[in-house]
């Protein structure tokens, strides 16, 4: 299985309406783990509908796994969690989106913004780094929604098969700081956009 990280159908048994496919009725949630901040994933909710056209929802709080926690580091080890949510992919889930405020890493960097398996069906993002308040500046919620967005929408790009691009300004481009982050777009570049609709296409195809 193939990890990146950033700095069968129950509704397919179903008749569905004119121009309707099982794909389309089923959903990519989000999970909450260790918080609750309701606006906050509508929100992120909101700008994962727009990026992939698939519906999203919110599924309630979880507790974070405190046996993938390193005192050491006093961060969370990004793998142990993303291999724990392989169990909670629920039957009408497309794809499952965590999302945390506990700062992740892997063993070879010192923290992601991010992790996913790519064409996996589950990926996480840390809202830690993402506040810009971690670097010394005033609150700004906007901001602070946008980052977010952008990682969501990164981490469930890798689900759908997406690697890394090379155009700064697409939302697949690695971010190996905050600053990265703030250059690039919500939006894929024609490339990866031209992949992701290949990909959910195959999945309608496959219901």
């Amino acid at each position: 299985m193939l990890l990146a990280f950033e700095f069968a159908c129950r509704d397919s048994c179903f008749r569905l309406g004119d121009g309707e496919t099982a794909v389309t009725r089923r959903k990519i949630y989000l999970l909450p783990l260790g918080f609750r901040n309701a606006p906050l994933l509508d929100r992120i909710s909101a700008a994962v509908e727009k990026a992939f056209d698939l519906p999203a929802g919110r599924l309630q709080s979880v507790p974070l796994p405190e046996y993938a926690y390193n005192e050491s580091r006093g961060q969370y080890h990004s793998p142990t969690i993303l291999k724990s949510l392989a169990v909670r992919v629920s039957g009408d889930a497309l794809r499952l989106l965590a999302v945390t405020e506990a700062d992740l890493y892997v063993p070879q960097l010192s923290f992601v913004f991010g992790e996913a398996a790519v064409d996996g069906r589950a990926c996480i993002i840390s809202l830690y780094r993402l506040r810009p308040e971690f670097y010394g500046r005033p609150p700004d919620e906007l901001l602070f929604v946008e980052r977010a967005a952008k990682e969501a929408i990164h981490e469930l790009g890798h689900t759908f098969g997406l690697r890394h691009c090379p155009d700064p300004r697409c939302v697949m481009y690695f971010s190996n700081s905050i600053r990265d982050t703030d250059r690039k777009s919500a939006e894929f570049c024609a490339e990866s956009a031209e992949h992701l609709e290949f990909q959910l296409d195959a999945l309608k195809a496959a219901v």
